[in-house]
């Protein structure tokens, strides 16, 4: 196989990806090509012993707006009504994208794992939750390469009974994190790095 991407072009690419809060109800990419970025991402993200244990659903339309409006009202009965106007705000911006993509991980394939590898039953759900991670990015990049500004919420487990029933999400799947992504509309702002050196080792 060709290698079409260099390691700086990938670089540029994670480079720019960032939490994007400004989004719109627009796409710059066809649904298509969305599904196909999803798709190819699930496919070969590795996850550990080859699990396979992430499940995505993608939300569109009155579906993503829903899941928004759930968080919302969820939110306004454990936040003050005095000080909800914040989180109101957040909440429309999240709203205001396009899609969102929510991550799950199937919690029976991990049982499963820890009663056929015994010795490794405590690292499994650790190592699911990495996979999930690896995902979350992979997808978040492939995005920002087509031009799509997205974020990354977690408002589980506030709202995962609600999901799991207005969707029909299988019992055993666990709500990982939400990914609203949309046209961009503002800019991140600038960003504080550590200095590397502080942060790697090389052993030579």
């Amino acid at each position: 196989m060709t290698n079409e991407l260099s390691s700086q072009a990938f670089l540029h690419v994670l480079k720019g990806r960032r939490s994007i809060y400004g989004l719109s109800k627009e796409s710059v990419v066809p649904d298509d090509k969305i599904q196909s970025i999803i798709e190819e991402a699930v496919q070969h993200t590795p996850s550990a012993f080859n699990s396979q244990t992430a499940r995505l659903v993608v939300l569109f339309g009155e579906h993503h707006d829903k899941l928004w409006t759930i968080t919302t009202e969820t939110l306004r009965s454990i936040v003050p009504a005095d000080s909800f106007e914040p989180t109101q705000q957040r909440m429309d911006g999240f709203k205001s994208g396009y899609a969102t993509v929510l991550f799950f991980e199937d919690m029976a394939v991990v049982a499963s794992l820890q009663e056929q590898f015994p010795t490794y039953k405590d690292n499994f759900p650790t190592w699911s939750q990495q996979s999930s991670g690896m995902l979350q990015l992979v997808i978040w990049t492939a995005l920002e390469a087509e031009g799509l500004g997205a974020n990354l919420q977690h408002y589980n487990p506030l709202i995962d009974d609600e999901v799991k029933q207005q969707w029909d999400i299988p019992a055993s799947w666990k709500l990982i994190a939400q990914m609203p992504f949309g046209k961009k509309t503002a800019e991140p702002k600038d960003k504080e790095y550590k200095p590397v050196a502080e942060k790697v080792k090389f052993v030579r």
